[in-house]
Order: C-alpha cells, then structure tokens, then sequence
C-alpha cells in the first residue's frame, strides 16, 4: 500500500503541476491513472479527482490571486453560468440524448482547438473590441507578465458568447459529471479573447468553487477514499505550487502549444463518444 501511495503522489504531482499551468482540472491525469495504471474503482478515482480540483485551485489560486493574473470578477460571472447550467442539467439529465451532447460539445471543441491552433504564435491579444457589458461589468483587467517583463492592459470581447459556452458546459458537467477546465479556458481565450495565462489562472480559480460546492456529494455517498485521496491532495498541492512558478515563467505561446494537443486530444474523445464508439 506505501508503494501504491507514492506512485499515487507522484502521479498527483504531475496532474498538480499540468493543471495550475493550463488551467485544467487534474482528472484528466489523475482518473484514467487510477483506473487505467493502478486498477482503482472509477467511483474512488473521480472522488480523488474532485479533490484534485480542489488542491489545484487552492494551491494556484493565491499566487494568482496575489500578482493579479486572475480576473475573479469575471470568474464569479463566468461561474453564474456554469453553476446555472448544472442545475438545468441534473434536471433535465433523463429527457436529453447525452450522445447528441458529446458530439456537438466535441465538435465546439474542436473548432476551439483549429482556433487556438491558428493563433499558436500570438503572444497577446492585439486591437480586441471592448464589449460594453465588460465596460458596464468592469470586466476588463491588467497584469505583469514576468516572462514579458511588462505591464498588459487587456480588453474583453464577445461577453454574451462566452456566457453561453459557459452554461451549455454547465449542462454537459450537470448531466455526466465531468469537469470543464477545458471550456472555461476555451470560453476565455477563443470568445472572450484574454491572454492565455488570465484565462488559465482564472479558470483554476473558477474550478474550486464548482468542485467544492460538488464535494460534499461525492463524500456522503462514499466515493472519497480517504487512503486514495489523501495522497492525491498532497502530490496536486505540490505540483500546482510548482505550476504556478513555472506558468509565470512561460511565454503565453508556449503554453497554448502545450494546450493544443490535449485539448485535441478531449474534441476527438468527446465526437467518439458521440458517435457510440
């Protein structure tokens, strides 16, 4: 079991580090690890993966919070339209074909990751339209990039767009449990058009809450192993601490480059599920 629970934590640490750099949540490495390479119950590995969000979050956000990379009001904005979005999805989960959903989801990702791709090279978002419900919301914001060494002053577009994305990826999380890092980052940087590194440090921030508000559930009805769990919180503390150092170092570029195949990677999974195979 302590060699079972090393790998764990060095697995964790891995998905902790990925997930403060790219704004994902670590279930994306920590569940298909679980089951795939240590033959754990999907039940106990999605648990551990809702703490991995947790530890994700908690451990980027205050370093993000504190060089103001992450844009908090328009991740409570965002965050009205995903919590929204989950609701109607756990209420409508019986009358809705969740194929139909994974392939309309997959194909939006897909069109996400051609746009993401054509950009790949583009460092800052240049002469973006001010939306005027990010005037009137105050949504437009500014950092210090450290691999730049300056200043970014940056505007936010297409506001009703992103809302709409945000809460369609409500549903879909609602209905079949998966987490959207991946939307909340695409929803930013493809439609509200904000440098990466805002969109990646805002999306592990907006991850927490929803995780957290999720994790009573999966502890009440035993799906939290606590033998399973606690390395796993240890090992995404780490990494995201070590994440967030290495994000700020990164030029935005890179970090798309790094992002583009795995969202990819997600598009082509979610058409196959779709499409029933």
């Amino acid at each position: 079991m302590i060699i079972l629970s090393i790998k764990i934590l060095l697995i964790a640490i891995l998905a902790g580090t990925l997930g403060a750099i790219l704004g994902l949540g670590g279930g994306i490495i920590i569940t298909p690890a679980l089951t795939l390479l240590f033959g754990l119950d999907i039940k106990h590995a999605i648990g551990a993966s809702i703490i991995s969000v947790i530890c994700t979050s908690s451990g980027s956000a205050i370093a993000y919070i504190k060089d103001k990379i992450t844009n908090v009001r328009i991740g409570m904005f965002l965050e009205i339209a995903t919590t929204t979005g989950a609701v109607t999805g756990a209420f409508i989960g019986g009358l809705l074909n969740t194929s139909m959903l994974f392939f309309i989801f997959g194909l939006l990702m897909l069109y996400s990751t051609i746009s993401m791709f054509k950009k790949r090279n583009s460092e800052i978002p240049e002469n973006v339209p001010n939306d005027p419900l990010a005037i009137k919301y105050n949504l437009n914001g500014e950092y210090y990039d450290k691999a730049l060494g300056k200043q970014i002053d940056y505007n936010v577009d297409n506001v009703k767009g992103a809302f709409g994305v945000m809460y369609g990826a409500g549903i879909i999380s609602g209905l079949l449990g998966i987490g959207s890092g991946s939307f909340k980052v695409m929803a930013m940087d493809v439609f509200m058009k904000l440098p990466l590194k805002v969109s990646s440090a805002t999306s592990n921030f907006m991850m927490g809450v929803t995780a957290a508000a999720s994790a009573g559930v999966f502890f009440f009805r035993g799906d939290i192993d606590p033998k399973i769990a606690a390395p796993v919180a240890l090992g995404v503390l780490i990494g995201a601490t070590i994440g967030t150092r290495i994000m700020q170092r990164l030029k935005s570029k890179t970090i798309r480059k790094i992002f583009i195949p795995i969202l990819g990677y997600l598009s082509i999974q979610m058409l196959l599920k779709g499409l029933g195979w």
